[in-house]
């Protein structure tokens, strides 16, 4: 299962970081992407939205405000589901989404993971 994590950080303290450890150590494939190239375990952070089309989850790590510019990328992606994190909230990406039959979550990735519901 592959996952897209917006908002991505080399920043050992960010949740962003810690999640896409998180998802690693439990043999996910990930893409990250951000506005700075950077690196986190095995995985590169990109800056171009990833072209695939095999992304199952994207799990966001940025505010509403900054994720407009992604809304039509994430909408073509077609993913199963989108986790909004703490913080990530959005109602008007999360009812596009959804009258596309992409599954919303509010939720923590992290928090998923640690009790089996990712």
């Amino acid at each position: 299962m592959k996952t897209l994590v917006i908002g991505a950080s080399s920043k050992p303290d960010r949740f962003s970081n810690m999640a896409i450890r998180a998802l690693r150590e439990n043999n996910h494939e990930v893409i990250g992407l951000a506005k700075r190239e950077g690196m986190v375990s095995d995985v590169h952070i990109q800056t171009e939205f990833p072209k695939d089309d095999n992304i199952h989850t994207v799990t966001l790590y940025i505010g509403a405000v900054h994720q407009v510019e992604y809304y039509k990328s994430i909408l073509d992606l077609k993913p199963e589901r989108v986790i909004f994190n703490p913080g990530t909230e959005n109602f008007e990406l999360a009812e596009m989404l959804e009258i596309n039959g992409i599954e919303t979550i509010e939720g923590c990735t992290l928090v998923m993971l640690g009790t089996g519901r990712f």
